[in-house]
């Protein structure tokens, strides 16, 4: 059975550090800027799922953001917790069973 007790303190972590030095980074940048600099933002940085539709656009976001924060879920381990998950592995620590949703 694999260890599914709550992660370590994920703010020691390598890819954490790396987004805070990316955020001190964008911190001051305007949107006007990042759609200045970046003509593609508006069609780049939104998606379509079903019916939902999420526009990062409009948000100090940007690619290496994105590509920041999946570093950092890939070292909270979100990848094989998702998949323990869907496998019905008993993951719910706090009511001791398995999810349900």
């Amino acid at each position: 059975m694999a260890d599914h007790s709550p992660a370590a303190d994920i703010s020691t972590t390598s890819a954490w550090e790396a987004l805070t030095a990316h955020h001190a980074a964008v911190e001051a940048t305007t949107l006007r800027e990042l759609f200045a600099d970046d003509p593609d933002r508006g069609r780049e940085l939104t998606l379509t799922v079903g019916d939902l539709y999420i526009d990062y656009s409009k948000h100090r976001v940007t690619r290496e953001t994105l590509a920041l924060l999946l570093d950092l879920a890939r070292a909270a381990g979100l990848e094989q917790r998702r998949d323990a998950m869907f496998a019905g592995e008993h993951i719910n620590t706090s009511e001791d069973r398995a999810v349900l949703h």
